[in-house]
C-alpha cells in the first residue's frame, strides 16, 4: 500500500492539487505483519490487557465470541489465556511497526518530490482493538481501546500547533478537508473542522454520539455512557477510572448524572432516526406530478421498492 503511494506520488505531473487517501488494511486481524517486524518484537514485554470486570457486560462478552467464531474469522476467544492475548499484541505491535515505516517513505516521497511543505497531511483510523482489554478482540463496542484512537495533523510548512485532548470524531476530518481548501462545508453534514487548527467554522464538541449495531454511546467530558441490545448498560468517570474498572450505573450517588447522559443520548437517537427519513418528505404542498389530484389523494413513498422479476 505505501509502494503504491509513493509510485502514485512519483508519476504525479500535474500542476493542480491532489488529494489522496492510503487505506492501510491494518493494523487488523489476522494480525499477519511481515516477519522481519515480528521478529523485532518480545511478546514477554507487551504491557498487560486491561482485566475483564466479572458482571459487568457478560452478554457483551459472549457476542464477542459468537461474532469472532463466525466463518469471517474462525476464532473461538472462549478461553482467552494472557500467553495468547500476549502474543496477539506482539503482531500488532509489528503491524504498526510496518505501518510506521510506510508512513515514513510517503513522507520522504513528497520531501523528494518538494511538496512536502504545501500538504495537509492527516494520520487517522476508524477504530482501535481490544487486543484482549475487558477479555475482548477486535471492536463493536465502547469500551476505550475500541474508540480512542490518535488523529494527527500536520499542516504546510510543518507548523506547530500542540497536544489536544478535546473531543473531537473521525467525521470532522471531512470539514478539516474542505475548509482547508476554501470549500463551505454543507450545512446538513455533521462534520465541523478540528479545533486549534485556525480553520473557519472550527469549534469544540461539548459531547459526542456512537452508534454500532448492538448499541449506543455518549461521550460528554470524561464521563461515558454506553448502553447494549443486551439490555447491559455502563457508566464510567474515565479521569478516575481510564481503565474502566467501576461501573457507576447503579451508584445512587451518580443517578443524576446517569439520568441526563441518558435522556440526552435518547434525545440524540430520536432525532438521527427523524433526520434518516428526510429524504422521504416532500417539502411542497404543490404536485410535483402535474396531477390535480396529487394533494387531495395525499402521497405515499412505496418503500421498500417491490422486487420486480
Amino acid at each position: 500500500m505505501g509502494e503504491e503511494a509513493c509510485r502514485f506520488l512519483r508519476n504525479y505531473s500535474d500542476e493542480a492539487p491532489f488529494a489522496m487517501m492510503v487505506g492501510f488494511p491494518g493494523p487488523h486481524c489476522p494480525y499477519d505483519p511481515n516477519q522481519e517486524y515480528l521478529d523485532a518484537i518480545d511478546p514477554e514485554k507487551m504491557p498487560p490487557a486491561v482485566p475483564e470486570v466479572p458482571g459487568d457486560a457478560p452478554k457483551v462478552r459472549q457476542n464477542n465470541i459468537d461474532g469472532n467464531r463466525a466463518s469471517w474469522n474462525g476464532v473461538d476467544y472462549t478461553e482467552f489465556t494472557d500467553a495468547h492475548k500476549q502474543k496477539i499484541r506482539a503482531h500488532y505491535a509489528a503491524s504498526v511497526q510496518q505501518i510506521d515505516y510506510e508512513i515514513g517513505q510517503i513522507l520522504d516521497t513528497l520531501e523528494e518530490q518538494g511538496v512536502l511543505e504545501n500538504t495537509i497531511i492527516i494520520f487517522a483510523s476508524d477504530h482501535g482493538d481490544y487486543l484482549g482489554d475487558h477479555n475482548l478482540i477486535g471492536k463493536g463496542t465502547f469500551f476505550e481501546g475500541s474508540i480512542h484512537v490518535p488523529l494527527m495533523v500536520r499542516l504546510p510548512a510543518g507548523r506547530t500547533i500542540g497536544v489536544s485532548t478535546d473531543m473531537v470524531q473521525l467525521g470532522d476530518v471531512t470539514a478539516t478537508i474542505l475548509a482547508a481548501a476554501g470549500v463551505d462545508v454543507p450545512g446538513h453534514m455533521d462534520s465541523i473542522p478540528l479545533p486549534l487548527l485556525g480553520l473557519p467554522g472550527s469549534s469544540f464538541r461539548e459531547h459526542l454520539v456512537g452508534m454500532v449495531s448492538g448499541g449506543w454511546m455518549l461521550y460528554q467530558g470524561m464521563w461515558k455512557l454506553a448502553k447494549y441490545s443486551t439490555g447491559e448498560a455502563l457508566l464510567f468517570n474515565l479521569f478516575d477510572d481510564p481503565d474502566e474498572q467501576h461501573n457507576l450505573i447503579d451508584d445512587p450517588a451518580h443517578r443524576q448524572r446517569f439520568r441526563e447522559m441518558d435522556a440526552l443520548l435518547t434525545q440524540e437517537i430520536m432525532q438521527a432516526m427523524v433526520l434518516s427519513h428526510h429524504d422521504k418528505r416532500v417539502y411542497s404542498k404543490e404536485s410535483l406530478s402535474g396531477d390535480p389530484a396529487f394533494g387531495r389523494r395525499g402521497w405515499l413513498r412505496t418503500y421498500p421498492q417491490p422486487l420486480v422479476d
